[in-house]
């Protein structure tokens, strides 16, 4: 046997705003046929087979329930009303804003309190610009003062070289003679300018005299000191001579080819080419050669000397192996070599000596020694500098092909003067330690 005991109970309240509120009951119990003792349960008192028991319990307690639905159906319709109070309050405070805004004379204190407002806004921003404009202004100052600085330290410099009696022209010296060694002869004591006539000169020219506390006066051929000047020269350059002789030796020149012809050709006692290195270091080493001549323009001023005199330096005019061939000595040998420039080949090599180095030289295919080369601060330099060539100044017998030397200097003084070293020593294996 089935019993279907159904009990509903539906609230629905919609307030001002519409807002649902429910509350549904809602029983459905199915009870089935059962034959047995009946149960004693505390809830529903004598539980039996058949609903009896489940329907008393739910007869007695309907009308606590349906009393609770009543007062809760009043709270919820007070609940709607306060609701309904707030929205009203709303729309009036909506309503005065609105009236408030379109009044055509807002509270004076209000618009000036606003107006100052935007003007503080607007102030910060322009401090914020202007703070920058300062920062950078600081620093242009800044930068300003220490160049005013270096214009400082300029013209004091300028000061005290203004402060020097000013002269002329530069200071030559009156004494001449045939070579350097001929004025010292003649008296003359302080290195310096002078000016020479070899026997076979047309005209006189200038020269750097060094003379030392002996009497003895060497003739300057070429001087390599701070890389200033640059020896890229093509053949009349080299010919005539470039840079400038200085009276304090601070300069940088070549002679000229054609004065080395004239100097080394005019007499019949022999002159010996001392060659002084310095490196970057500091360390100073010489080489010398003795019966050294330069020959005419028509043999394309041909280096000859008899043979290597002396020095630390080592002998690199004689050639040097290199590792690279069995011909290396053969073909890095200067004496006897035409002097080539970039514009005017005159080597042993296929190509250009001269050009590939940048130099005017006595070259060969190529050279173990080249004083001409270029100017490499701090001395070591590598094949990606120089293009896969050895174009420093090089002396290959002190120091590598990839170093190239700080001071250079070429000089000549009649071999006479060898035994004169204010000892009276003879043998001229003496003039090594000059």
């Amino acid at each position: 046997m089935l019993y279907n005991l159904t009990i509903t109970g539906r609230i629905k309240l919609l307030s001002t705003f519409q807002w649902p509120i429910s509350m549904c009951l809602k029983l459905r119990i199915h009870v089935t046929t059962y034959t047995g003792d009946c149960v004693v349960n505390d809830n529903f008192g004598k539980y039996c087979p058949t609903t009896c028991g489940v329907a008393d319990y739910l007869f007695r307690y309907t009308p606590d329930v349906t009393q609770n639905l009543d007062d809760m159906l009043g709270e919820l319709e007070r609940i709607g009303n306060l609701t309904r109070g707030a929205e009203e309050k709303v729309v009036f405070m909506r309503d005065t804003a609105t009236l408030a805004q379109k009044s055509s004379q807002p509270d004076l204190y209000y618009k000036k309190s606003s107006s100052m407002l935007d003007d503080v806004v607007r102030f910060e921003k322009t401090i914020v610009t202007q703070e920058q404009q300062l920062f950078e202004l600081q620093n242009f100052i800044l930068s300003n003062e220490r160049r005013m600085q270096d214009l400082k330290q300029l013209t004091r410099q300028l000061e005290q070289t203004c402060n020097v009696p000013c002269k002329d022209k530069v200071e030559i010296q009156p004494i001449t003679g045939t070579d350097c060694q001929e004025i010292a002869n003649k008296g003359a004591s302080i290195s310096g300018l002078y000016y020479v006539k070899p026997l076979k000169a047309t005209e006189q020219f200038l020269v750097y005299c060094e003379i030392d506390s002996y009497g003895r006066g060497f003739t300057v051929l070429q001087r390599r000191k701070n890389g200033l000047l640059s020896f890229n020269q093509n053949w009349v350059p080299y010919k005539e001579g470039f840079g400038y002789l200085s009276p304090d030796d601070s300069t940088e020149f070549w002679l000229g080819l054609e004065k080395m012809h004239l100097l080394t050709n005019s007499v019949t006692l022999p002159y010996v080419l001392r060659i002084e290195l310095v490196d970057w270091q500091g360390n100073k080493k010489y080489a010398d050669y003795a019966m050294f001549r330069v020959g005419a323009e028509l043999d394309k001023y041909r280096l000859t000397y008899g043979y290597y005199f002396g020095g630390d330096a080592g002998d690199a005019f004689n050639g040097f192996d290199f590792g690279d061939d069995a011909s290396d000595m053969a073909y890095t040998i200067h004496n006897g070599m035409q002097f080539s420039t970039p514009d005017s080949d005159n080597d042993k090599y296929d190509g250009n000596c001269a050009l590939q180095d940048s130099s005017g030289w006595w070259m060969n295919r190529c050279h173990a020694g080249n004083l001409n080369g270029r100017y490499y601060p701090g001395g070591r330099y590598t094949e990606k500098d120089a293009g896969a060539f050895d174009n420093g100044i090089i002396w290959v017998t002190w120091h590598d092909r990839w170093y190239s030397l700080k001071e250079t200097t070429m000089k000549i003084i009649p071999l006479s003067r060898i035994n004169t070293d204010g000892q009276q020593q003879s043998g001229v294996k003496n003039f090594g330690g000059l």
